[in-house]
């Protein structure tokens, strides 16, 4: 049987990555839940080498489609033509064996976002490029039906993000179970532009040039108001991990959701800005209670601060995310 690192370096010879007899070890990299991540150090520079997993690392039974791999590198592809600068360098892809090679970004010049937050270091200027970067990768792929054509991943979609959020969330939370449902359907149905679907402080970079983003497994032709609620999200939870830095957090929240929204051309904003409004409550419920809950929260007194926080704008949405957040300022003050 051949093992782990036999298989990913077969791999990277076939693509002609190694030299002649070259065998470099494969270092695991710290990551998200759904893929192995290895540097690998070749005569021709150090690589960043991804392989997705059948079955997500956590606690919940989660599977997904292995061809995701794909839909992550085409992400790249299309992206990096967009805005060069804020994507990783894709060097070669592997179909048969689920494989996504990237030039490896050494930590000392690209920090993680996540662990920035963590630390209580928050910039919105930073945050706001991060909005201009999503909205002009929205924008430049809206209605386009070869783009469609391409990333017809609602299946995928489905069933590693709308079922194990929304859905899993509704089966715990009767009273707003069908407004749950609702959201995941409307998502769904809702075809405008690309998207990521795991816009998140984790797959970020700060470099050089701005923002990176990583991990376009999720990549769908779909409803580019689920990045903007995703990475909002983000922000809102991480004012309960490192209070200290809670109204710093909420200024990034400010800043990213007016630069996306002043990008957005394709629609009305004021109509995707109420989608997410509406979705980003269920978004917080599912980051406690859904099948991927967020690590950093763990007390239940803080999970239900959320749930409290969260299940009466389910019941009662609003049309303006400001309005979520200067809620939520009055919940951690």
């Amino acid at each position: 049987m051949v093992g782990v690192e036999d298989d990913v370096l077969t791999g990277l010879a076939g693509l002609g990555l190694l030299g002649r007899d070259e065998r470099p070890e494969l270092e695991p990299l710290g990551g998200g839940v759904s893929s192995e991540i290895w540097k690998v150090s070749t005569a021709n520079g150090d690589l960043c080498v991804k392989r997705a997993l059948a079955r997500l690392k956590v606690a919940a039974v989660w599977e997904a489609p292995l061809e995701r791999s794909h839909y992550e590198a085409e992400w790249m592809r299309v992206a990096s033509a967009i805005c060069p600068e804020n994507v990783p360098e894709l060097i070669a892809e592997d179909v048969d064996r689920h494989l996504v090679v990237m030039r490896f970004l050494p930590p000392s010049q690209y920090g993680l976002w996540k662990t920035m937050l963590r630390d209580g270091h928050t910039d919105p200027i930073f945050a706001a490029e991060v909005g201009r970067v999503l909205a002009a990768i929205h924008a430049a792929t809206a209605d386009d039906p070869g783009i469609a054509e391409r990333f017809a991943t609602d299946a995928a979609f489905h069933a590693i993000r709308l079922e194990p959020y929304l859905e899993a969330t509704a089966n715990k939370h009767a009273d707003v179970a069908d407004r749950l449902f609702a959201l995941s359907a409307t998502t769904a149905a809702t075809r405008r532009c690309l998207v990521h679907g795991d816009v998140s402080p984790k797959n970020m970079l700060a470099g050089p040039k701005g923002p990176v983003i990583l991990d376009a497994e999720c990549a769908w032709f779909g409803d580019p108001a689920f990045d903007l609620g995703f990475v909002l999200n983000h922000l809102l939870l991480k004012c309960v991990w490192t209070p200290a830095a809670g109204q710093k957090f909420l200024a990034c929240f400010a800043a990213l959701s007016e630069a996306y929204l002043a990008g957005v051309a394709w629609e009305p904003a004021a109509a995707l800005e109420a989608r997410v409004a509406a979705l980003l409550p269920g978004l917080m419920l599912a980051r406690i209670d859904g099948k991927s809950p967020v690590e950093y929260i763990t007390a239940e007194t803080d999970r239900n601060r959320v749930r409290r926080f969260a299940i009466p704008l389910l019941k009662q949405p609003v049309e303006r995310v400001a309005d979520i957040a200067a809620r939520w300022h009055k919940e951690i003050a």
